[in-house]
C-alpha cells in the first residue's frame, strides 16, 4: 500500500469493485474511484494512476481527470462562481477549486482569468488557491548563469513586461521589447536567463544572446522551410514581425540574420514575402 499524496497523482491498487465504481487501497484507507472515471477493462489487482482530492462532503476521492494544477504549483484558471467563502475556479475537475477571500488581492469577476498558487490548507486539509502567488516563491538564491535555458510561466503583465515564474521557483521579468506577440496568462514558454538582479529577481528573455542565438535560429528556420509545402515558406524580408514570430518563434531582427546566413550558404532563394528551398 501507499501513503496518499493529496492534490497529486497516486499509483493505487484496485481493492474491490462495487456497483458505483472501484475502491482503491492506500495506507490512509480505501477511497472511491467513481464508475464514470474507471478505465475500460480495469480489474481487481490492477494499479491505476489517479488524482486524489476531497469531494464536496470532505471525503477523499480519486479521479482519472487531470486538473490544471497539482498541489504546490502555479497555474491560470477561470473564475466560475462566487460563494460565502470566496471565489470558485474551474480547474478541470467536477468540484471547483476554492479561492478564499483572504487569498484574493482584489475583487474578482465571474469569467475572469487569474493566476494562482495551489496549496493544501492545514486548517481544513483542503486544496485551495491564492492569487498572492509571490509569497510562495523560493527564498534561496537562484542557481544559474546568464545564458542558461530556463522554463517560464507567465504570471502577470505590467508596464515593463511580463512577470514570470522561472523554473517553478523564482520570479523573473520578461521585458516587452523581448516579446513579439501577446502572451497568455499561465502560458508556459522556454527561455533563457539574462541576469540575476541585486534584489534576487531575474531578467529573462525568449531567445539566446550572441552567435548561438543566430545559429539556433538558422537551424530552426531551415527546418521550417524544409517542412513547408513545396519547400516554400511564406515569410520573407517584407513580412510582418508578428507573422514571423507566429510561424517560426523569433524576432524579425533574428529572422533576417538567419535568412542572410542561409542565403550566403546558397541554400535558399529569397522573395519579398517568401523563402524558397534551393
Amino acid at each position: 500500500m501507499a501513503t496518499l499524496l493529496l492534490g497529486d497523482y497516486n499509483d493505487l491498487e484496485v481493492a474491490r469493485e462495487v456497483d458505483f465504481g472501484l475502491y482503491l487501497t492506500s495506507d490512509d484507507g480505501d477511497l472511491l474511484l467513481p464508475e464514470k472515471y474507471v478505465p475500460v477493462g480495469t480489474r481487481v489487482g490492477d494499479v491505476l494512476r489517479v488524482f486524489v482530492y476531497r469531494d464536496s462532503e470532505d471525503r477523499l476521492i480519486a479521479t482519472t481527470l487531470r486538473p490544471l494544477a497539482l498541489v504546490n504549483s502555479y497555474a491560470a484558471m477561470t473564475v466560475k462562481d462566487h460563494g460565502p467563502a470566496g471565489a470558485f475556479l474551474e480547474w478541470g475537475l467536477e468540484k471547483d477549486l476554492l479561492l478564499p477571500f483572504r487569498n484574493q488581492r482584489r475583487d474578482l469577476r465571474t469569467g475572469e482569468r487569474v493566476f494562482v498558487y495551489v496549496y493544501l490548507d492545514e486548517e481544513s486539509d483542503r486544496l485551495v488557491a491564492s492569487t498572492k502567488w509571490k509569497q510562495f516563491l523560493g527564498n534561496e538564491p537562484f542557481v544559474g548563469e546568464p545564458g542558461d535555458a530556463v522554463s517560464l510561466l507567465v504570471a502577470d503583465e505590467t508596464e515593463l513586461g511580463y512577470p514570470v515564474i522561472v523554473n517553478g521557483t523564482h520570479q523573473g521579468l520578461l521585458f516587452h521589447n523581448e516579446v513579439f506577440r501577446p502572451l497568455r496568462l499561465g502560458e508556459a514558454l522556454p527561455g533563457f536567463l539574462r541576469q540575476v538582479r541585486a534584489d534576487g529577481k531575474l531578467d529573462v528573455r525568449l531567445q539566446k544572446e550572441g552567435y548561438g542565438e543566430v545559429e539556433s535560429a538558422t537551424d530552426t528556420l531551415m527546418k521550417a522551410i524544409q517542412a513547408a509545402p513545396g519547400g516554400r515558406l511564406p515569410l520573407g524580408d517584407k513580412s510582418l514581425a508578428e507573422d514571423v514570430y507566429r510561424r517560426v518563434g523569433m524576432s524579425k531582427k533574428v529572422f533576417k540574420k538567419a535568412l542572410g546566413a542561409l542565403f550566403r550558404q546558397g541554400l535558399v532563394l529569397l522573395e519579398p514575402e517568401a523563402t524558397v528551398l534551393k
